[in-house]
């Protein structure tokens, strides 16, 4: 009997360089609180490694989460190019859903097609966000054929083609449903997740399960391990097992066990089923491989 975890949504965003993704992101977590008024905040905040800042890509995928409603945000970049395509199909086993952002005067572009069969085939349903909508050139009803024909292309499901559409001014915060609503802030795009991107489900009756996704360092404990809990609770200070992918297992204590606030790692003592997590303790455990409850597998 699966239960669902109505406080958590996890999505992943798809979207075709300078089509305004960490505008966005940036704002949202602008609105949801997450940086106090007159705190400086460095521009392109998902963009944090010299080599994309330089480039204007996101090369690895990077979590960040908000809180919207009192229900946690995790938001999870995906890299737009096919040439980072297994970095891609994990990347989207930590989410429901996805937020398909597209241009309003360019519409979908070459590098989103690629992520976006992926999670087409992952069965993951969609919400279409048409930002820049106050660009002179804007073309949306035109914009959203073209999205339609490419979702039709990809040999989507009918469900999945019913998806909804909110429009964005990413730039000055502002989102609606219908073209002729009038805009204040970014709370249709919120409402449209909630609504639309379903809460993760996990079996109690499980143990532990937590699939690592990616890698990351912390010069204080070392490497970090990044996933979602498919099942099971995972605690700071215990023993578990680490599944290798030559099918042997090792033991392993969680040194430190973090949860994504904002663009911070936050230190927490206990995660459950649903929760995109990082996790320190081993400094050889790596991409694919699971963590699993030491006792019972």
């Amino acid at each position: 009997m699966h239960q669902t975890r109505a406080d958590i949504r996890n999505l992943a965003i798809i979207a075709h360089v300078d089509h305004g993704k960490t505008t966005l992101v940036d704002a949202m977590l602008w609105q949801s609180g997450i940086f106090r008024e007159h705190q400086r905040v460095q521009e392109r905040v998902m963009d944090n490694i010299d080599l994309e800042r330089e480039k204007g890509i996101t090369i690895m995928a990077k979590n960040t989460a908000l809180s919207y409603s009192k229900v946690k945000l995790n938001i999870v970049d995906t890299p737009g190019h096919a040439d980072f395509g297994g970095e891609v199909e994990r990347t989207l086993k930590m989410v429901d859903g996805v937020m398909l952002l597209v241009d309003a005067s360019e519409g979908p572009l070459p590098q989103t097609r690629f992520v976006l069969r992926k999670s087409l085939e992952q069965e993951l349903p969609a919400i279409v966000v048409i930002n820049k909508i106050d660009r002179p050139d804007a073309r949306i009803p035109e914009v959203i054929n073209e999205i339609y024909d490419l979702f039709i292309d990809l040999d989507a499901r009918e469900d999945q083609i019913d998806f909804p559409i909110v429009y964005t001014n990413a730039r000055l915060g502002l989102a609606k449903r219908r073209l002729e609503d009038e805009a204040r802030d970014l709370r249709p795009l919120f409402e449209a997740i909630l609504a639309h991107i379903p809460a993760p489900e996990f079996d109690p009756q499980r143990n532990l399960q937590l699939l690592i996704t990616n890698i990351d360092y912390s010069d204080y404990v070392g490497r970090l391990a990044i996933g979602r809990i498919s099942h099971g609770v995972v605690r700071q200070g215990e023993s578990v097992s680490v599944c290798r992918l030559d099918g042997s297992q090792e033991k392993m204590k969680v040194t430190q066990l973090c949860v994504f606030d904002g663009l911070k790692r936050v230190e927490v003592n206990q995660a459950s089923a649903g929760e995109i997590v990082s996790v320190a303790g081993s400094n050889s455990i790596t991409i694919g491989e699971t963590i699993a409850d030491a006792e019972r597998r």
